[in-house]
């Protein structure tokens, strides 16, 4: 689940693989997202509030325009389902912690993957400590403490 910025709505994961977007003033929903092929594991949308990243069991992350409920980009390299994602605060790079024990960053407007962080047990979790820092967390319990250059 994540909330826009602004508070005015939310995005909803879900196994049956849509995401789902609400209007939280009514709790109304407004249009449902569909294009992956497994279960959603992971939503976020960007500090513009005028996208949404998805994770999924299928492999991929799909970028989506909220006001017209299209899907605007599919980044695929994962082998295996991708558990969690982050979006930088300037919303131009993602991060996904997958289940083949990588971490991969994103370019958003390409869609290309930058770099590529390789743990020794699937990675569970990720977040943006600002635009070049990230931290995530494996399934052996360790927590990594990443800088990017790019």
């Amino acid at each position: 689940m994540a909330v826009t910025p602004d508070g005015k709505q939310a995005v909803s994961a879900s196994d049956d693989q849509t995401l789902k977007v609400w209007d939280l003033a009514s709790g109304r929903e407004l249009r449902t997202l569909a294009g992956h092929s497994s279960f959603v594991s992971a939503v976020t949308v960007a500090p513009d509030g005028k996208q949404a990243v998805s994770a999924s069991w299928d492999n991929t992350l799909k970028v989506w325009d909220l006001a017209s409920g299209r899907e605007t980009r599919t980044l695929t390299g994962h082998t295996e389902w991708v558990n969690a994602l982050a979006v930088t605060p300037d919303g131009k790079h993602a991060a996904s912690a997958c289940r083949d024990h990588t971490l991969k960053v994103w370019d958003l407007a390409t869609g290309t993957a930058v770099a590529t962080f390789t743990c020794d047990a699937p990675t569970a979790c990720c977040v943006f400590a600002g635009d070049r820092k990230i931290v995530a967390g494996d399934a052996s319990g360790r927590v990594h403490f990443l800088a990017l250059e790019f």
